[in-house]
């Protein structure tokens, strides 16, 4: 902050470098909100105060707030009293939302509105729309909660990554030592090291062996007895293609998976799976490698990437929506960090994509001054991208596709299960069998004389997709294929759900084959 001092000081803005403590942030911040005509506002970019004490307070003066995470105050993550559960993100959001059961109406509070949580909700409306419109659906565009979840119910939405992959590249290499990021490393590694969590699709047929559900709230999400940090999914990128990122507990993975759930009564009977599929940049990655060797114990020292710092890279970002009829459908923004010093300089890729979001959240609440407490799902799509994308490079959309999977040349029969895992379509042991129409996956399975095992491995090797009882003559983008998308590769559990491996060991069984 010293270093940029003379930003504010050529502005004339007043800046003051004090904490903001559970104890101190009434004393301090009011006289700061209060002081001149009209509402004041808080545009809270900051770890360690809590979002929901913050927002109470707003209301108390009558001041807007905006943010970008629900965040508490010091201590919760590792408070031992608490359970997981209570430690969560889950938790966090349901905290902020009691404000709005508690104190309904009022002046707009934004909670959540930073790139991701925030702007990624306002990707996955338009998303939808374009493949709803791609498959020919007879829609109109949805303008209420229920019917957004109807629409992506009738599309076929199994699931949504929020999916992102940082190639921002720095002049000089990592040392050791020392954590590297193109944004907060204490917020990074905060949520890196919190348990993994995820919206829980109704598709879906078994939580994982180290997944849990929480016994309050909107009963949208799981979490996982392992830290974000540590999981890793496949998803894809359009600059990537197919690539592993961390599942770091994120906002938006439990708002968007309860956004667009469909209730018939108290009964859930459609809502999406969700989660945040990241890839860090390569001294971000570098630097979780170090720190989980050294038992996740933070370095000493870490530095935040600026512009000046930055050769070249992107910061892709956006949602992969999958399981609908064209497969799979990533829209997003792919933001250079020159088109960044061009647009706003002072900041990197990462860092334009969260501030432009906020910028548009601070004019959606300006024009929306009496909205009481609202996510970022709740707001006007159109209205905040027509603000933000200006500043967002190229926002496209892109269809995956990828390499044809090659482990069974390599290493002949023998394929991982992980590598195999396919949809929640595949439900029982009868759906493992071939489809006669492919005469490849046929001959193979008779030749090998093998198990589901192998008739479900020839058939990615042959490039077909997983529909209805195995029907390889369905041939969809080689997405499915070059690198299937699961969800904890670590845990056994596919796309669906399904735990592949004791169900090919249940199917041998029941067969009398060899395990």
């Amino acid at each position: 902050m010293t270093a940029n001092r003379g930003l504010l000081d050529e502005r004339k803005l007043k800046f003051e470098k004090l904490a903001i403590t559970k104890e101190n942030y009434r004393d301090v911040l009011k006289p700061l909100l209060t002081g001149g005509p009209g509402r004041g506002m808080i545009v809270n970019l900051s770890v360690d105060t809590s979002s929901a004490d913050l927002i109470d307070f707003c209301k108390d003066i009558d001041a807007f707030y905006i943010d970008t995470v629900c965040e508490p105050w010091p201590g919760l993550y590792t408070d031992k009293s608490l359970s997981i559960s209570q430690r969560s993100n889950y938790a966090l959001r349901e905290g902020v939302l009691d404000v709005r059961r508690r104190r309904p109406g009022g002046v707009t509070a934004v909670s959540c509105c930073g790139a991701n949580p925030g702007m990624v909700s306002w990707f996955v409306k338009q998303a939808l729309i374009d493949v709803a419109t791609e498959l020919k659906l007879t829609f109109t565009e949805p303008t209420t909660r229920e019917s957004w979840g109807k629409l992506m119910q009738q599309v076929g939405v199994k699931g949504i990554h929020i999916a992102e992959r940082d190639t921002q590249r720095a002049r000089d290499p990592k040392p050791f030592g020392k954590f590297i990021n193109t944004w907060s490393v204490e917020g990074f590694c905060s949520e890196g090291l919190q348990p993994s969590e995820l919206g829980w699709g109704t598709h879906e047929k078994a939580v994982p062996a180290n997944g849990h559900r929480h016994t309050f709230g909107c009963d949208a999400a799981i979490y996982l007895t392992q830290p974000g940090a540590g999981t890793r999914v496949r998803s894809w990128t359009p600059t990537a293609q197919a690539q592993h990122g961390f599942l770091v507990t994120h906002n938006e993975a439990i708002s968007i998976a309860d956004y667009f759930t469909v209730r018939e009564g108290d009964k859930a009977v459609y809502r999406p799976t969700c989660h945040y599929a990241y890839h860090p940049c390569d001294d971000a990655v570098l630097s979780l490698h170090e720190m989980a060797g050294n038992a996740w114990k933070a370095q000493a020292t870490w530095h935040i990437l600026t512009e000046d710092d930055i050769v070249d890279g992107v910061d892709e970002l956006g949602v992969l929506l999958y399981g609908h009829a064209r497969n799979a459908y990533w829209y997003g923004s792919s933001l250079s960090v020159e088109e960044t010093r061009k647009l706003a300089p002072y900041q990197n890729a990462t860092g334009l994509q969260v501030t432009s979001a906020v910028l548009a959240g601070i004019v959606w609440m300006l024009e929306n001054p009496d909205r009481g407490l609202t996510e970022a799902d709740e707001m006007d799509f159109r209205r905040c991208l027509e603000i933000q994308m200006p500043y967002l490079g190229r926002c496209s959309a892109s269809t995956p596709t990828g390499r044809r999977y090659t482990a069974a040349r390599v290493f002949s029969r023998k394929i991982s299960t992980p590598a195999i895992r396919g949809s929640s379509r595949t439900s029982s042991s009868d759906n493992f069998r071939p489809s006669p129409n492919c005469g490849d996956c046929v001959n193979d399975v008779k030749r090998y004389e093998a198990s589901a095992l192998t008739a479900l491995a020839f058939c990615f090797v042959h490039r077909h997709a997983i529909v209805t009882k195995l029907s390889c003559a369905t041939r969809l983008i080689p997405l499915v294929s070059a690198c299937p998308i699961s969800h904890v590769p670590v845990a056994g559990v596919s796309i669906g759900g399904i735990r592949t491996r004791g169900r090919i060991a249940a199917y041998r069984r029941e067969r009398s084959l060899p395990c």
